[in-house]
């Protein structure tokens, strides 16, 4: 039977797997102590073969395996954090532990998963690092990004998942990567329409509600030959005529500020430099000129809005009403009918994000704000429903049903 470790193990994705193929975890280690213990129950390991910090964790303490699994920390390197990637001191860094037990027990195969960011993180300085350094270990290193809507599984998930073996034992020889299948037809619908369990479910607050209703107006006012933005829609940019280009607003003195309007056409004029910025966007007001992508993505919505802007008026002051973030809005459907009832959608930081009701996105294990929203329940993904579209509710998780959605974040 072959023998496995699973390291930063979250729930115990690469565990569920490993076992339907009869291997043997020896050795498991989790930073979060209510995973450590719901790994415990679930995989029946015992309590003194889960360790926490990986990093006091002698590799003389670990047992001897064939296959190493890490699902090593992501935020580093996810176009949702920072991207500080190996320099960040805290989680970045955290690969060259991984190293440091390969180094030591030179297991036959190592599988490690990551963000699919992490590919191109530091302009792919980053992964040819981590293959450079594998490599040098004495292992052949093969790659490829997956996601599991590719596999039968409702929900979208692009992971990079990183393969390598020792070359002295005849390397990749025999690997194949499975291949991705057509899914055209998936639907989540039959997963989450089941009765859920009423003290798990969590309904739209009013402000939600009122949200979703004010983009419902927002569509319907376009004509039906208007084609909705593939990038982010920016309702601030309305009637906005702020410097972006060559000059931005924090560069520029109050008098020259003055002739340009601010976030939904408001007057910069006769008025102080503080209260001026206050108009100003927050993703405007630094003081270096702003990169190509931001440039385009206020060109295009100013384009959009100039467009549309006499069909727009009356929805725009309501959506001026909502909370920042929600004045942002993402339509990943192209196609959809342009009802939101029928969809599902993210109540992101980065705005509400809608998408087809095919599969979920992506769970995120740091926050609450980013867990998907059923469109036509007026309600949020419960746990165990979750754990159904991740497949992970086939093996034994009943003891996971009162946790946080965001755990299942971290399979």
């Amino acid at each position: 039977m072959l023998k496995f470790i699973d390291l930063f193990a979250g729930l115990g994705g690469f565990h569920v797997g490993l076992k339907q193929l009869d291997m043997e975890c020896v050795f498991a280690s989790e930073l979060n102590k209510e995973l450590r213990e719901l790994y415990h129950v679930n995989h029946e390991l015992a309590e003194d073969m889960i360790r926490g910090d990986i990093r006091e964790v002698s590799e003389h303490d670990i047992p001897a395996h064939s296959l190493l699994c890490a699902g090593f920390p992501c935020q580093p390197f996810s176009k949702a954090g920072a991207q500080e990637g190996l320099s960040d001191e805290v989680r970045g860094n955290l690969f060259y532990q991984i190293m440091r037990i390969i180094n030591h027990h030179k297991p036959r195969y190592v599988m490690l998963e990551n963000v699919a960011n992490l590919l191109k993180h530091d302009k792919n300085n980053t992964w040819a690092v981590i293959k450079r350094t594998l490599q040098e270990a004495g292992y052949q290193v093969d790659h490829r990004i997956l996601s599991p809507h590719q596999f039968g599984v409702p929900q979208l998930r692009q992971r990079m998942f990183i393969v390598a073996a020792r070359k002295d034992e005849g390397g990749l020889e025999h690997f194949v990567w499975p291949e991705p299948e057509s899914h055209a037809h998936m639907t989540v619908r039959s997963i989450i329409e089941a009765e859920p369990d009423e003290a798990d479910v969590r309904s739209f607050t009013e402000r939600e509600l009122n949200a979703v209703a004010v983009w419902q107006r927002f569509l319907d006012c376009l004509p039906e030959s208007a084609v909705i933005p593939s990038f982010p829609i920016w309702a601030t940019e309305y009637k906005a005529t702020y410097p972006f280009e060559t000059e931005v607003p924090g560069m520029l003195r109050k008098s020259k500020l003055a002739p340009y309007k601010g976030v939904f056409g408001r007057s910069l004029a006769d008025q102080p430099s503080r209260e001026q910025l206050e108009h100003i966007p927050t993703y405007a007001r630094g003081k270096k000129l702003f990169p190509v992508w931001k440039q385009q993505f206020i060109r295009d919505n100013r384009a959009f809005f100039k467009k549309y802007e006499s069909e727009l008026e009356d929805v725009m002051k309501e959506i001026q009403e909502l909370p920042f973030s929600w004045q942002k809005f993402e339509w990943n459907c192209k196609g959809e009918p342009r009802d939101l009832k029928r969809l599902i959608f993210q109540f992101r930081p980065s705005g509400i994000r809608v998408k087809r009701a095919n599969f979920f996105p992506a769970l995120v294990a740091s926050t609450l704000t980013q867990v998907p929203a059923i469109g036509w329940l007026d309600r949020y993904i419960t746990p165990m429903k979750g754990l159904d579209c991740s497949r992970l509710a086939l093996y034994r998780f009943l003891q996971i049903k009162r946790q946080p959605l965001g755990r299942l974040a971290t399979p």
